[in-house]
């Protein structure tokens, strides 16, 4: 039990809230977001119900959907957004609404017109819109002026929308305000016009008046609509908290909407959006809660916040110290969609913690990096229920994100679960990942399954480097091997003159001038140059791809462009490294550009070399002829979610997942062990 939990009668995120004639049976909520998940009618098909069906199963009190759902054709991207700008939505947003008040919660969404943000080279092909022809960074539109008549088609097309989300069986919508057509009225920074939409403030808000108001004649004034709502751009030449807060006045007073969602800073940009609007793990826990708390104390409407409201106790002090009316965990409830259900069962030190990784951000959205069934709960359980023939001997080896993971689930299924791990701690590479210095809250995912095992009563062995007879001595039923990888520098020509990240984090010396090679697009060889830039080395960063970090979300490559920038350290892209020769004391890197073959060389004191690992899989291929199924792994069984065959004869079977089989990262480590023990 965690110090800061309350007896359910009196703590303050369980308490209800009425908002017109809707009660929030407590506190919790998840905002509107893009999952990518409408289907290519872009509507929200099953799997988009589901997703949020486990929400409501969860215990929170509201779900909200659809971020940045298009009320007009011309406001389109090309990603998964849903479509409200026709009534095919209708039967989908019925059947959804049922499912989600059934499960006991709220159900509402969001509507908007992207303005300058939406996508002229997509989908419909047509020309992005705002109040000034002002390009936006970002999605790179460069908008056409709105002629009285786009406004006013607009303006209907917001009240058609309306009305279906009413006709749908939703309790409410929002519209969105944040770098989107309406707020890009509100902003000086965005409207340059000199008519009556134009200049003043009042004539500034003049378009979402009227918005709102054709909201209201379509959907009456009992129905419930929200506004996201940007307290303070955070930029120049941009709406600052006290322009912001004459403007919700202004929106309050006309009584034309009943809640403000408290966003903060700008949306035009990856910066914007990484560090401003989505914050991750480089940012600290809530960063604009206060800034939203004082906003609150200038208006009477219940306000909502989401901004990186990860843990409960903060949660709890948001809503106990009026900073919000709602509060709204929405990453949190992708990497622990029970989070409600186990406060009120007294199990806060049980939620699944959301680490800021914004792996939820990237191509496989909403995938959260430690919970694999967010996102694919069609097809894998958020719940692990027990095997209807538990009693299983489940050897796993191996105590890095995939072997915990494994140890985890085969012990909620009702196996006997002993773990080995060579490592005086748990992690693994999870415990390297940590040493940059802005990605220390990652240990929450090792963390929090070490504290599960405990819970669950498996057996972990530290400081034990498995052998076949430590294997043999339990007489298993199953085998998982997840002893991870090792740096790869086989590859290279004169490898054995390198370093590896391993070896800089770990605290191996290096000269005064240090090569770093990224070969692999990850976190590793930037976290080893930042860290050797910050002890003062020189340092050359050399990449095979020619971005940084591409097979991160977009939030974690700006912030290692921003981080890489700030140290000064300018990359080489496109650039492979081919030999290093050692020349006296020194060594000379050999590298050659991708694109045109021409070669260079570097003479530097060390070179540290990443190209991800090999698996370290000595133990799996020892155990291989004792097994039933000589190691085998059936690839149809596993991505349908369906029992491994069982081997012939007495014996056990093998089976290795994570690094142990290939060089991934953590989110696929640890759907490996989902897929394979949730059937076991």
């Amino acid at each position: 039990m965690t110090t800061d939990a309350q007896p359910n009668a009196t703590d303050p995120l369980l308490q209800p809230l009425t908002i017109k004639g809707l009660t929030l049976k407590n506190r919790i909520m998840s905002t509107s977001h893009d999952s990518g998940m409408g289907d290519q009618n872009h509507m929200p098909a099953d799997a988009y119900k589901a997703y949020h069906l486990e929400k409501a199963k969860g215990g929170l009190a509201l779900t909200m959907f659809g971020g940045s759902s298009f009320v007009a054709p011309d406001s389109t991207w090309t990603n998964g957004q849903l479509d409200f700008s026709t009534d095919a939505v209708i039967p989908y947003l019925q059947e959804f609404s049922g499912k989600i008040h059934d499960a006991g919660a709220a159900l509402m969404v969001q509507i908007t017109h992207l303005g300058r943000r939406s996508e002229a080279l997509s989908r419909n092909w047509l020309p992005a819109l705002a109040p000034s022809p002002v390009r936006e960074t970002l999605h790179r539109s460069t908008p056409r002026e709105m002629d009285r008549h786009d406004i006013d088609r607009v303006v209907k097309a917001f009240g058609e929308a309306a009305y279906r989300c009413k006709e749908g069986g939703l309790d409410g919508l929002e519209t969105m305000g944040q770098g989107h057509l309406i707020g890009q009225f509100m902003s000086p920074r965005t409207n340059r016009r000199t008519d009556d939409f134009g200049g003043s403030l009042e004539n500034r808000c003049r378009f979402a008046l009227m918005v709102h108001e054709e909201i209201r004649r379509r959907v009456g004034d009992d129905y419930i609509v929200g506004h996201r709502y940007c307290i303070d751009e955070g930029m120049e030449d941009g709406l600052d908290f006290e322009e912001s807060v004459k403007i919700a006045q202004l929106l309050e007073r006309s009584g034309l909407i009943d809640f403000f969602n408290a966003n903060y800073g700008r949306i035009d940009t990856f910066l914007g959006l990484a560090v401003d609007c989505m914050p991750g793990m480089e940012a600290p826990i809530a960063p604009w809660l206060q800034a939203a708390g004082a906003f609150k104390q200038h208006v009477s409407l219940p306000v909502f916040h989401a901004a990186r409201i990860a843990d409960i106790a903060t949660a709890r002090h948001a809503i106990r110290e009026g900073l919000l009316d709602m509060v709204a965990m929405t990453r949190a409830h992708i990497a622990d969609p029970q989070i409600v259900n186990k406060i009120r069962r007294g199990e806060e030190d049980r939620i699944r913690p959301c680490v800021g990784a914004t792996h939820c951000m990237g191509p496989t959205k909403p995938t959260c990096i430690h919970n694999a069934a967010a996102g694919r709960e069609l097809f894998w359980p958020q719940a692990i229920t027990p095997s209807d023939a538990p009693g299983r001997t489940v050897v796993v080896v191996g105590g890095g994100p995939a072997g915990l993971e494994a140890a985890r689930i085969a012990a909620e299924r009702g196996h006997a679960v002993t773990l080995f791990e060579a490592a005086t701690e748990l992690g693994g590479q999870i415990r390297l990942a940590a040493e940059a210095s802005w990605r220390k809250d990652v240990l929450g995912i090792a963390d929090w399954r070490a504290a599960e095992l405990d819970h669950l009563g498996v057996e972990v062995r530290l400081n034990s480097y498995a052998e076949t007879a430590d294997v043999m001595a339990l007489t298993p039923n199953t085998v998982i091997v997840a002893t991870g990888g090792l740096p790869d520098l086989d590859w290279l020509d004169g490898g054995a003159h390198c370093l590896s990240t391993w070896d800089v984090l770990t605290g191996s010396p290096t000269g005064d001038r240090v090569l770093v090679y990224d070969g692999g697009g990850r976190h590793a060889a930037l976290t080893a140059a930042e860290f050797l830039k910050k002890v003062g080395k020189s340092i050359d960063l050399v990449l095979l791809d020619e971005a940084v970090a591409p097979e991160m979300s977009y939030a974690e490559r700006t912030i290692w462009r921003r981080r890489l920038a700030e140290e000064k350290i300018a990359p080489c892209f496109e650039t492979r490294l081919v030999r290093v020769t050692k020349v006296g004391n020194a060594l000379d890197a050999t590298l050659q550009h991708e694109l045109t073959g021409e070669r260079h060389t570097v003479r530097c004191d060390s070179v540290v070399a990443e190209q991800g690992t090999q698996p370290a899989d000595f133990l799996y291929h020892d155990l291989r002829g004792l097994s039933r199924n000589d190691g085998v792994m059936d690839v149809d069984a596993l991505i349908a979610g369906r029992p491994q065959p069982t081997g012939a004869g007495e014996g056990f079977d093998l089976y290795r997942i994570g690094d142990a089989a290939s060089s991934r990262n953590i989110a696929a480590a640890i759907y490996d062990a989902l897929r394979l023990c949730s059937a076991l």
